[in-house]
This record gives C-alpha cells, structure tokens and sequence, in this order.
C-alpha cells in the first residue's frame, strides 16, 4: 500500500493506494497534519511508501513524523519523471504541476492531454502525444478574484462563489458574481479553444477544488477528476521507488 499526500497552502489531502486503486482519501487542515497522518497509518498498517507534495508549508518536524511509520519520497524537480519535460526553467516547475502532467501522461500515453487544476489559482498543462511536457499557464483562481476586488477597491465587499444566474448583474454583488463566475468559465473555455486549435483530438482534464462547481458551467467537453492529483503522485511514488 502507498500513501498519497498533497499539501496545499492550508488543506492536506491523504489518499491511501492498493494496487493503484484509492482505497481511502480525506482532507485535513494543515495544522492536524501530524494526528492525522498517525491515524491514518494505524488503520492501514500495509502502508510499506509515502510520498508527499507540498507546496504550501510543511515542517520538517511534520515529515519526521510521516518516515516513522515508512519510508517518504519529498517530490521535487529532482525527483524522476516518466514523462519528457520541456520546460524552460524545470527547477520553478511546481510540484503539483508535475503531478499532473504525470497523471496526464499515463491516463493517455499517447495522446494530447490538457489538465486544467482549479484551486486557488488556475494551472494550465500540456502534455502532448509524444510523451512531451510542454508547459502551461498559471492563473487567479476563482477565490483570489473575488479577494482582489474587496482588497484593491474601498466600496467592494468580499464575496463566496455563488452561481450567477444572468451574466446581466443587476446589483453590485450579483455583478461581481457575474464577473467571476463568468469570467473564469470564458477564459477555460477560451485557453481550451486555443490549445484545440494546435493539438489534434484534445483530451481535457478538470481538476481541483473548484472543479465541480465549473464543470457544469462550461461549454467544452471534459473529463472532471477530483483524484487527478493524488493519481499523479501514486505514479510519481512507483515511479520513483525503482
């Protein structure tokens, strides 16, 4: 059995693989990263490899806690990849970025495969029908929309998503509303738009926190998968322990 974990800036999720298939999965706050890993571990004792993703803080008190219980793989752009990586600058390639494009690379080894993660900022990748890691792009998500115009305006409130149900805005939060929601599911539908024009039968991942509540919203055709990430970092764990 692996043990999965992705650690965001304040939200870890664990995910417990058997043949890789999950078996278990959970969110926890960061700060519980140490009880919860204990907890987890002692109901799957045949946990034999861990591998983590952080890109948010982790300390090395918290990794020490994890190698008690089996031997930790820290994903890194050191760390081996089956894929070929394209990037300029691979040493700022972000971990979560690689476990995508490596989840990508074995759910359509040999086709064009677009992940798009939903989180706190929109992350585009490209991986081609070549094997090929091409690169991406990285955008506000749907939360920091809506922090930017409460902490760059004096008069704008600071808003959860909501449904926006006429992109006509007929009061100045039901405008916001518009303006985010609308807005993120135009640019997705956009950049999916210009990468179908260069890559021949796209495959199109939706991934990330907010992936259920874009997936209905947009216009194209895609595969939605809340797992993706954690399916990457199981690969990346095989991958790596030869």
């Amino acid at each position: 059995m692996n043990l999965v974990i992705d650690c965001g800036n304040t939200i870890v999720k664990m995910a417990v693989f058997e043949s890789g298939t999950v078996i278990f999965h959970e969110k926890t706050e960061l700060t519980d990263f140490s009880k919860k890993v204990k907890k987890v571990c002692d109901a799957f004792p045949d946990i034999t490899h861990g591998i983590v993703s952080s890109v948010g803080f982790l300390s090395k008190k918290d990794l020490a806690v994890l190698s008690l219980f089996c031997p930790v793989h820290l994903l890194s752009q050191a760390s081996k990849v089956p894929f070929k990586n394209s990037y300029a600058t691979p040493q700022t390639l972000g971990v979560d970025r690689i476990a995508l494009a490596t989840s990508a690379f074995y759910f359509n080894p040999r086709g064009n495969t677009l992940v798009i993660d939903a989180g706190t900022c929109v992350t585009y990748d490209i991986v081609n029908d070549y094997g090929e890691y091409l690169g991406g792009a990285i955008s506000p998500g749907i939360s920091i929309r809506y922090a930017a115009m409460h902490e760059h305006t004096a008069g704008l409130p600071l808003l959860e998503k909501r449904d926006s149900l006429d992109f006509i805005g007929n009061s100045t939060e039901t405008s916001m509303h518009s303006g985010v929601v609308n807005g993120i599911c135009n640019e997705i539908d956009g950049v999916i738009n210009q990468y179908k024009s260069r890559f021949k039968d796209l495959t199109v991942i939706l991934t990330g926190g907010d992936a259920q509540f874009l997936a209905k919203r947009l216009k194209n055709t895609i595969f939605a998968n809340s797992k993706f990430l954690l399916e990457g970092l199981n690969y990346l764990l095989e991958y790596n322990k030869h």
